[in-house]
């Protein structure tokens, strides 16, 4: 069943903060907003909930401190293990100072991965994955609100488009979605 969805295309990422305002406080829901860049102070406005990447990105820098210290362990205590300057490794717990640079990296290496990873995989853009941007013109200089009638029941086809006018809106554009 398709769904129809109004794009509402702006000039300028503060019209459109300004628009989206206005449109909440009368009870419309934005679905998503596209822009080139990053709106700072745009999610509270249309109600996007805080994500939890900070949290994901902790687990990974914590498996990366796991996967360290159980690596250096084995490589460089029982393994293969290593005199150098004349001290043995003997335990890890001795030459534990040596081995936080190592620690540190690793961990930083797991988290900046991970994170990303779980950011394209979350937001579904990776590589040949079909785009869901509305219009390519949002990827240069223009910004788009997208509103869907669905989530907007409470108000007809004809209202949206005209609370959508006051907002200075620059273009507006319909298409089904399938």
């Amino acid at each position: 069943m398709a769904e129809k969805v109004i794009y509402a295309m702006y000039d300028d990422d503060d019209v459109l903060k300004d628009g989206a305002k206005k449109l909440v406080a009368k009870g419309v829901k934005v679905a998503d907003v596209f822009s080139p860049f990053p709106i700072h102070g745009i999610d509270p406005i249309i109600g996007v909930k805080q994500t939890r990447l900070g949290i994901m990105a902790f687990l990974y820098g914590l498996t990366g401190t796991a996967l360290a210290t159980l690596g250096m362990n084995y490589f460089m205590i029982h393994d293969w293990p290593m005199n150098i300057g004349g001290k043995p490794n003997d335990s890890y717990l001795d030459n534990v100072l040596a081995f936080i640079p190592i620690t540190f990296e690793f961990t930083v290496l797991c988290a900046a991965h991970g994170m990303a990873i779980t950011y394209l995989l979350l937001n579904k853009t990776l590589p040949g994955m079909p785009a869901t941007n509305p219009d390519p013109r949002t990827t240069d200089d223009k910004f788009v609100m997208e509103l869907r009638l669905s989530d907007n029941n409470q108000f007809s086809e004809g209202e949206l488009m005209a609370m959508l006018n006051d907002t200075g809106v620059v273009e507006v554009d319909q298409k089904d979605i399938h």
